[in-house]
């Protein structure tokens, strides 16, 4: 089918208009009569964590929480609505709906969990995200009210066990409705024993006889008491039923122009369920509509939300926009279940009461296939040319024209990969039949870059290898994405070897490469330069990409924008040791992506991580705190390992220089964890080295030990490896034996190793670490006597280290180093120059154990030394499970391996222990052991 390609409005309106519906809470009743029982009822409630609505379809649910939202905002609660719908019983979906619902609120509640969401998000993904969204909710300000209406439309595993997250998690702050036909499949035991639940079912939704009364009486006026009673009775209170029997007894009222008891049709009528619905509906409503308005009705019942515009194209006649218009007009004035959505396009949206909608399902699932395609394909086309991408698919999927579907998804790919949305077009995709995807090249290439964004590694490498089978088959377009895709799997899994085999590919240009692959190609060939030591070239690349261009609009963000492109820029300098001109680049970049919001969260999140690096270096250690902690969950999933590096190796330094230890090896444990989960060999290596390092400071020779054995047999992988991530390793073996050797007083050994080290790393165009053996070997040669060797290395080493910007890089090599550059500076013919800047080497020198001991007399734990007073307290502050884990991290555990102990999850542990911090008044590992153990110690009874 040949079907021309639909001119798309901006991508901003599309995205606010998928919103209406589900965000926005049906428009208030005119009338809430016999609600305010309840409405009271619920406000009284308002501050408990959970309230739950349970009762068959029609008994109000809606339109109650609708009318007690109304009561909630004069109080100053921030209310949030969500409508639930088959469709989101997906864990990505539900996750963005959800995201979606609380960002209408404040966006930054959400903005950290929005970018630890996974394209298709796993439970391990849930639950970060999850964690994320709560601790954003907890930092607002005030009461946060989220609403779930129709949540009987969740059944899978994944989503209940998110929506299970945020219950066990949720701050005080934080209040769930949950308005469901069944009882909800989440366990409310621990909330039920705390008194923080109201769970009201049909008993208490079900109008009493007064409450009958009065909504009669308001919805149809002039309706006597007995009348009421009797209506009450056929309806046993059933909201439903009670407004329809009001509609229809008005209008028996209207055209006999005088007042009369309840006509025997309508006493005949028992309207307590549904069914009583579907066929009092049927015989005393739709038969009196003319055929072309129940065509309407039953058309419109396909869809979630419809307007008179789309009515009139599934018509297909001249006139009927104005005759849908003026029906659904007159359904909503007569509250026959229809009522308008608030829009914000000024667009007039309707949705059926779903037990209308039901009923009118019936007829529409009665006519031939033949008949229902047709008007799934008349709704695609209507979508289709007002640019609504998700409505359009989904019906052409149901008219039976999957390749239409996949059409449309093919060409709004790369706008959805641009503006940030790649979960959306993950589920795009996911809707598509198999072999519409096998069938085309383009589609199976997205497929691969989401699979890349998910970190789905091994699932990317077989598709891979089943594209690379039918090579020939692809244009050369095509071959050049997937050398790209290649590339960019060889970035993420560290394999500097599979990248550099690339290259010759990767500099070939296709004619027909479009902006994404010239993007991409220039960042890839960047990383690859730097993994050779070549950072002029790599510098040269992006220097020498035309500027990128989207549909007149700069290609900023994602991994193939410039942004990105000016971060593996800053790299180049930081790798060379220009750390001045790199905390420049990094500190624009990150400026700017920033400013620009989600779709440019990968430069922001790179810039971010490698700002850190350049902050440590001048010793700003609560410039490096503040940028990355609050950041380092987001880190550790979108950035390459070159930037995970350094967030960790970074934060573990931070943490160590103020004499935190368990938070510095917290860091160095997590990288190792990453790493082996990832096989990132260089970052297990790297995260080995700098807890081997530590361990020999605190003279834990047992455990130092081992951490070598497990470099050398990484080494052992790649034994003669020189250059990449094999070639780093084993560099780092070799520095590793170094510190072993140093730490067992074998000086002339020690020498003998280094000297060849500052060559290699010379060789490799790495300045600062250049500088760092130097400075090392001269330690070395003073302790071996050799002063005149020790003086010359040692101002080497000063005089990079000034050009290039080092300082803590130079101070973190050995303890000993400032007393050589001391002893230096003594003598009345060092170099001014030099001299100057071994001033500001002491100036930002600070030894852990003197920053240990400040930290320690201002600690909340030394207070609780000095003041016992509220120590029991504050234990019994902490619940069961806090104190747990509070007294396993005491223990020296890793979150990891308190998860494995308690049987829950790491982030699960992670929110323990941020609770846990709150309440004990720190603020990191080391603090809360220290303060536990004081609180312990002097809440314990007096020994005899």
């Amino acid at each position: 089918m040949a079907l021309s390609k639909p001119q798309q409005p901006a991508r901003n309106a599309v995205a606010d208009r998928l919103l209406d519906t589900k965000l926005v809470p049906p428009k208030a009743p005119r009338r809430i009569a016999g609600r305010e029982r309840l409405v009271a009822q619920l406000q009284e409630a308002r501050r408990k964590r959970c309230v739950v609505l349970q009762g068959q379809g029609g008994c109000g649910k809606t339109t109650l929480l609708v009318a007690w939202r109304q009561a909630l905002l004069p109080l100053g609660f921030d209310v949030a609505w969500l409508s639930l719908s088959e469709r989101d019983d997906d864990l990505t979906r539900l996750l963005d709906c959800l995201l979606a619902s609380l960002a209408q609120i404040d966006p930054s509640m959400t903005r950290e969990a929005s970018l630890l969401t996974d394209p298709g998000a796993d439970a391990d993904s849930a639950e970060r995200t999850i964690v994320a969204l709560v601790r954003g909710i907890a930092a607002h300000p005030r009461e946060v009210v989220l609403m779930l209406d129709d949540l009987h439309h969740l059944s899978s595993r994944a989503a209940l066990s998110a929506l299970q997250w945020m219950l066990d998690f949720s701050p005080p702050n934080l209040h769930l409705v949950l308005a469901s036909r069944g009882t909800p499949a989440l366990s409310l035991a621990r909330l039920r024993t705390q008194g923080l639940v109201l769970e009201l079912d049909m008993r208490e939704l079900r109008f009493t006889p007064e409450e009958s009364r009065a909504f009669l009486q308001a919805h149809a006026a002039g309706i006597g008491e007995r009348d009421a009673q009797q209506l009450h009775e056929l309806t046993d209170g059933w909201a439903a039923g009670l407004q329809l029997l009001s509609v229809d007894w008005k209008k028996r009222q209207e055209r006999s122009g005088r007042g009369e008891a309840v006509p025997p049709e309508l006493a005949r009528a028992h309207l307590q369920d549904a069914r009583g619905f579907a066929d009092y509906f049927e015989h005393e409503v739709i038969s009196l509509l003319a055929p072309s308005e129940v065509e309407l009705l039953v058309s419109a019942s396909i869809f979630s939300r419809f307007g008179a515009a789309l009515c009139a194209a599934l018509a297909g006649r001249s006139g009927a926009g104005a005759d849908a218009a003026g029906l659904l007009q007159r359904l909503v004035a007569d509250d026959l279940f229809v009522s308008q959505v608030q829009s914000r396009q000024g667009e007039r949206w309707y949705r059926l009461h779903p037990l209308l909608r039901e009923t009118l399902r019936l007829r529409f699932d009665q006519r031939t296939e033949e008949e229902r395609r047709a008007l799934h394909m008349a709704a695609f086309r209507w979508f289709d040319a007002h640019g609504y991408l998700d409505e359009a698919v989904e019906h052409a999927l149901l008219a039976g024209e999957a390749e239409a579907a996949a059409d449309r998804i093919e060409q709004a790919a790369q706008s959805l990969s641009a503006s940030g949305e790649l979960r959306r077009l993950f589920g795009l995709l996911r809707q598509l039949p198999p072999a519409q995807i096998e069938a085309r090249a383009d589609l199976q290439l997205w497929g691969l870059r989401l699979s890349i964004a998910a970190r789905e590694m091994q699932a990317c490498a077989r598709s891979i290898e089943r594209l690379l089978t039918r090579e020939a088959e692809l244009l050369p377009r095509q071959r050049h994405l997937l050398t790209l895709m290649r590339a960019t799997l060889a970035v993420q899994c560290d394999d500097s070897e599979a990248a550099n085999a690339l290259l010759p590919l990767l500099l070939a240009i296709p004619d027909t490469a479009d902006t994404y692959s010239l993007g991409g190609r220039a960042n890839l060939l960047s990383w690859i330069y730097l993994q050779r030591g070549e950072y002029e070239l790599a510098r040269q690349v992006q220097a020498q990409t035309p500027p990128l261009l989207i549909d007149g609009e700069p290609l900023l963000g994602t991994a193939s924008g410039s942004l990105q492109g000016r971060c593996l820029v800053g790299l180049s300098h930081a790798l060379e040791g220009h750390i001045a001109q790199a905390e420049r680049a990094y500190g624009e970049v990150l400026h700017e992506a920033e400013s620009r919001g989600r779709a440019f969260v990968e430069p922001a999140c790179m810039a971010a991580a490698l700002l850190g690096e350049a902050f440590y270096e001048r010793s700003d250690v609560p410039g490096v705190l503040r940028l990355l902690e609050h950041r380092v969950d987001v880190l550790e999933r979108l950035s390459i390992p070159d930037s995970l590096l350094r967030v960790m190796t970074v934060l573990a330094s931070a943490h160590w220089l103020e004499g935190r230890r368990l938070e510095s090896f917290a860091y160095l444990e997590r990288l190792e964890d990453h790493a082996q989960q990832q096989g990132l060999d260089r970052l297990l290596a790297h995260s080995l080295y700098a807890q081997l390092q530590r361990r020999l400071q605190l003279q834990d020779f047992e455990a130092a030990d081992a951490l070598r054995g497990r470099i050398a047999a990484l080494h052992g992988k790649h034994p003669q490896a020189v250059r990449g991530a094999p070639g780093e390793v084993a560099l780092i073996a070799q520095r590793a034996q170094v510190l072993w050797e140093l730490a067992h007083g074998d000086m002339e050994l020690v020498a003998t190793r280094l000297a060849p080290l500052v060559d290699l790393a010379t060789a490799r165009g790495d300045q600062r670490l250049a500088a760092q053996l130097r400075l090392q070997l001269a330690v070395v040669e003073q302790r071996c006597g050799r002063a005149p060797r020790a003086r010359a290395l040692l101002e080497e080493s000063l005089r990079l280290g000034h050009r290039l910007g080092l300082m803590r890089s130079l101070l973190d090599v050995d303890p000993r180093a400032l007393d050589l550059v001391r002893q230096a500076c003594a003598e009345h013919d060092f170099d001014p120059v030099l001299r100057f800047f071994a001033e500001r080497l002491e100036g930002v020198a600070r030894p852990p154990a003197v920053v240990a001991a400040e930290r320690d007399a201002t600690s909340p734990a030394a207070s609780a030394r000095t003041g016992k007073a509220g120590g029991a307290g504050m234990l019994d502050s902490l619940s069961e499970r806090e104190l747990e884990v509070t007294r396993l991290l005491a223990q020296g555990m890793s979150n990891k391996r308190i998860a494995r102990t308690l049987n829950v999850s790491p982030e699960t542990v992670k929110w323990h222990l941020r609770n846990a911090y709150g309440k004990l008044g720190v603020t990191g590992r080391d603090d809360a052991v220290e303060r536990l153990r004081d609180l312990e110690s002097a809440s314990a009874p007096p020994q005899a």
